[in-house]
Order: C-alpha cells, then sequence, then structure tokens
C-alpha cells in the first residue's frame, strides 16, 4: 500500500531514556531522567524508555495469552464482550477514534484494576471500575495479564516521580491520585489491511490519548505514526525491549499545555499481523483536573475548565466506542 506514508525518525525525534536511575540512581538520577522526560514533554510529546523493570517474560508471555486469544473462534471472543465497564472483547467496526474516520481496522481486549463487586467504589457505581472478564476458553488469560498489569502499573507510578520533577513538583506529587488508578490494558490485534480498502482506512485513525500518560509496547512489524509539531507523520520504530510512552489529554489539561498530548495513528502496511499492548494509565476516577498553578505564567489564564478523570475518559469513551450508542 503506498498510502498514509511516515518518514523515518530524525535523532532525538523520539528519544529513548533510559529510566534505570529511577530505581539506582538516587536524586541525581531522577532529576536526569526527569529532564530528558521534559524535553520530550514538551517537544513531540513522545518517548521510548528502556530499562523499564517490566521483566521480559511477563510481557512475552502475555503476548502468548493475546495470540491465543485472538485466535480463538468469534462465539467464544464474544462469550466476554467489552460491558458497560469497559471490560472485554471489542470487535472490528466497534472503535472509532476520529469522528470523520472510518472503524478502526482492529480487535481489543480491554482489561483494568480488578476491582470486586463489594468495592467502595464500585458499590457507589463509579463508572469504569469494577471486575476484569476473563474468556473460559482461556484460563490462562487472567494470571498472565494480572501479572503484566502489576509490573506495567509499577513502572507507571516510577515515571510519574520523574514527572513530578520535571514540573518542578515534589516528587511525591502524583502518588495520591494513583493510588487506585483507571487504570486499563488493551491487547490489540489489527489484521492484515487489504489494499483495496483504501486510503482512508486505518489500523487506528489519528487522536490523541485521553487519559494522563500510555505505556505501549508493540511488535516488530511497525505501523505507529505520531504528528510532529510542523504536521508532518513519523514513523515510531518499534525497538526491542522497550515501551513507547505518550503524553495524553488529560496531562495535556493539568499542565496547560506545557506537555504536548500529540495525534497518532496506526497503519498496518506490513501484510502481516500487527499486536501490541497499551496501558493507559489514569488517576482515580474522582482525580480533579485542574490546571497546575505551577505551569500558568504570570498574565496567563488557564486553557482549560477543571474536569475529573472519570467524567472525561467515560465523555470520551461514549464517542468513540459503538457499544455505548446501544
Amino acid at each position: 500500500m503506498n498510502y498514509a506514508q511516515a518518514r523515518s525518525l530524525a535523532p532525538d525525534e523520539i528519544p529513548v531514556i533510559d529510566v534505570g536511575p529511577l530505581f539506582d540512581g538516587g536524586a541525581a538520577g531522577l532529576r536526569h531522567v526527569a529532564e530528558a522526560i521534559r524535553v520530550a514533554a514538551t517537544g513531540s510529546g513522545f518517548f521510548y524508555i528502556a530499562n523499564h523493570g517490566v521483566p521480559r517474560e511477563v510481557m512475552e508471555t502475555a503476548y502468548t495469552v493475546s495470540q491465543r486469544f485472538f485466535a480463538l473462534p468469534d462465539e467464544e471472543k464474544l462469550k466476554v464482550a467489552v460491558n458497560a465497564r469497559h471490560r472485554g472483547f471489542i470487535k472490528v467496526g466497534e472503535a472509532k477514534m476520529h469522528s470523520r474516520a472510518r472503524p478502526d481496522l482492529k480487535e481489543s481486549f480491554i482489561f483494568g484494576l480488578d476491582l470486586p463487586e463489594d468495592d467502595p467504589d464500585v458499590r457507589a457505581g463509579k463508572k469504569l471500575m469494577g471486575p476484569n472478564q476473563w474468556p473460559p476458553a482461556l484460563p490462562e488469560m487472567q494470571v498472565a495479564l494480572d501479572r503484566y498489569f502489576a509490573a506495567a502499573t509499577q513502572c507507571g507510578r516510577n515515571l510519574l516521580r520523574a514527572i513530578a520533577v520535571a514540573l518542578e513538583l515534589e516528587e511525591t506529587f502524583f502518588v495520591p491520585f494513583f493510588r487506585k488508578p483507571l487504570a486499563r490494558g488493551a491487547l490489540v490485534y489489527y489484521p492484515p489491511q487489504p489494499p483495496q480498502l483504501g486510503a482512508e482506512q486505518f489500523g487506528v485513525a489519528p487522536h490523541s490519548d485521553y487519559g494522563c500518560i500510555t505505556l505501549v509496547s508493540q511488535d516488530m512489524n511497525g505501523g505507529l505514526q505520531i504528528r510532529s509539531r510542523a504536521g508532518e507523520w513519523i514513523a515510531a520504530t518499534p525497538i526491542a525491549d522497550t515501551f513507547v510512552v505518550n503524553i495524553g489529554d488529560l496531562l495535556a489539561r493539568w499542565t496547560n499545555d506545557r506537555f504536548v498530548s500529540t495525534p497518532h495513528r496506526v497503519v498496518n502496511t506490513s501484510g502481516r499481523a500487527r499486536c501490541s499492548i497499551a496501558m493507559f494509565f489514569d488517576p482515580h476516577y474522582d482525580t480533579p483536573i485542574e490546571v497546575l498553578p505551577s505551569c500558568v505564567k504570570p498574565g496567563e489564564a488557564p486553557l482549560y475548565p477543571p474536569t475529573t478523570c472519570g467524567n472525561y475518559v467515560r465523555a470520551r469513551f461514549d464517542a468513540a466506542f459503538a457499544y455505548r450508542k446501544a
């Protein structure tokens, strides 16, 4: 296919940040990582992270169960069809990340912070919070994805320490908001894209992410593209043993657009199936999202009115997913 072309990366357009110093570099290591994130977050809004602490075996096992799940017959996958809490299987045609685009050419399985029905927030009826769904035909899936979720969540918490310092806040600023996060994982399967679908078909249409930060593990087939500040599409080439991290709309609002939430898309022109695993790491449902005073210059006004994490994310889901309109 000869459409939706993207040029190759120039050095440092999407930098690779070694976040190992967050674990063993002390205060100096934290400041070093924070400065690298500040440069990336105020530039492209995207960066890779290496030495992130998620064991390779945990990632490989998650990919294995992902492949097994998407290979199941539709009737088995639909036994865990996505529910009102946004947990479960989303079939091709059910997601549209841009209002004017065709539905995305992908399947997804969504899992998150697994809360029992008697959890206080679940009993209170807070949308998007509750138990996961697991396919009966794949009993090993729960253990594999619980391990992945725990490891990726810890990675996200470590990144937020550096993000706080990058914003000239206390290292622990974000901690209270993420003790019970509205975090979601997504296994995503992109089938080979037939050329006859045309130039307006995407695996994921151009969009910005809704939440705080997103951590994406992608296979080596490629296809993720980001839009530069100049409006040019750039290929985010897969790099083994890294996550691609991007700033979402909530963190952009929190920082008065000091940190950039960048449009991106997926175009699977590889001729093969493409798989990725995304972690959308957002704060507790009730977290107030108001522009940080430290991100407003003298004489400047906040660009966004206050909202809450849950209300904002839920509104974006309502606009993007067909099942929520049924």
